[in-house]
């Protein structure tokens, strides 16, 4: 494609002709697009799960990858979603690029966490369309599901209501960037999926008790508790909601099965299909950080969704994914990183 400015009328449009050919591709794609032969630019490539998903292409054999960090490249200004496009041209884009954090920091946050996500996603998914990437893939969120989905959690059941009100702006701005890609495939034949991973947690998982999620909480909670001799610790809510986890690496593998066998329109669920109860994962926590304080509960604060659970069996039929590594044994390389580096 000729190169211009976003304003220019006809530089970066698409011609109808170009547009029902792209169509075409995107209907017609192989199941195995070959990942090593593209340029890929993953956003959010320095961060938790992005960091992962470039080791893995790079595993691969993908060597032209691009990762750029928020101050090379602010997503949230066109200047610089243009640019890093000009300068790129990526032919496979996935967009890791997230403002996320637990319960606090969404309540704290819930107008940050709507623009900046949403306006990320929607330039990047704009530039996916203007610049002719051959696959886009976006990272979306379970906090998009209704507050009261029934268990597992089907993704037929994503519109039928409102998420929990705590992560609600987080979870519509993710939502929205679902419409865009299906709105997109539908006028303009891109070549976008979109992806719902559960919590995740892992080694370089952020342990900000500020911003942090319920897994790296615990843990630091644990340990520093343990180290100082402490007799209990506080815990939020009143433990009875359930969460599922999904580690890490597997998410990466899952993120990248999906850019190389999937090309549908419907998005799929990326997670294990088993759940467990906050006081359960906090009482199997304690134990691997070898805490023998109490666990108490403040249950003044909120517990958040009641029970997340997905149906994993879309991502597995679609694109042959299936978690590998279990709680347990995540836990533990996740603590064991923690203890490492403090």
């Amino acid at each position: 494609m000729r190169s211009g400015t976003w304003g220019d009328s006809d530089s970066w449009l698409l011609s109808s002709k170009h547009r029902r050919f792209l169509l075409l591709s995107a209907l017609e794609a192989p199941m195995n697009m070959d990942l090593k032969s593209k340029r890929i630019l993953v956003t959010g490539g320095a961060g938790f799960l992005g960091s992962y998903i470039v080791e893995r292409l790079r595993g691969l054999g993908c060597g032209r990858i691009a990762a750029p960090r928020r101050r090379e490249f602010d997503l949230t200004r066109a200047e610089a979603v243009k640019e890093l496009f000009e300068s790129f041209r990526p032919e496979v884009v996935v967009h890791a690029a997230a403002v996320v954090g637990g319960i606090g920091a969404n309540k704290e946050n819930p107008g940050r966490f709507f623009y900046e996500n949403a306006i990320m996603g929607i330039q990047v998914i704009e530039a996916c369309r203007r610049y002719g990437a051959e696959k886009t893939v976006v990272l979306g969120t379970i906090c998009a599901y209704p507050k009261f989905t029934p268990a597992p959690f089907r993704e037929e059941s994503l519109w039928n209501g409102y998420p929990e009100e705590t992560n609600a702006p987080y979870g519509i701005a993710k939502k929205a960037l679902l419409a865009q890609c299906q709105a997109y495939r539908e006028q303009y034949g891109v070549n976008a999926i979109f992806l719902l991973p559960v919590n995740l947690y892992g080694p370089r998982d952020n342990f900000d008790p500020a911003s942090s999620h319920v897994i790296p909480a615990l843990i630091r909670k644990c340990l520093e508790a343990r180290e100082r001799g402490g007799p209990a610790i506080t815990l939020w809510g009143d433990g009875s909601p359930t969460r599922e986890f999904l580690y890490v690496e597997d998410a990466a593998e899952a993120v990248v099965l999906a850019a190389e066998r999937y090309n549908g329109a419907e998005p799929v669920n990326v997670g294990t299909g088993e759940e467990i109860s906050i006081r359960d994962l906090a009482g199997r926590i304690a134990a691997l950080c070898e805490y023998t304080g109490r666990i108490e509960w403040d249950a003044s604060r909120p517990n958040g969704q009641p029970r997340r659970c997905l149906d994993v069996s879309r991502a597995e039929r679609e694109f042959g994914f299936r978690a590998r590594t279990t709680l347990e044994a995540g836990l533990r390389a996740t603590i064991d990183w923690r203890r490492g580096r403090q």
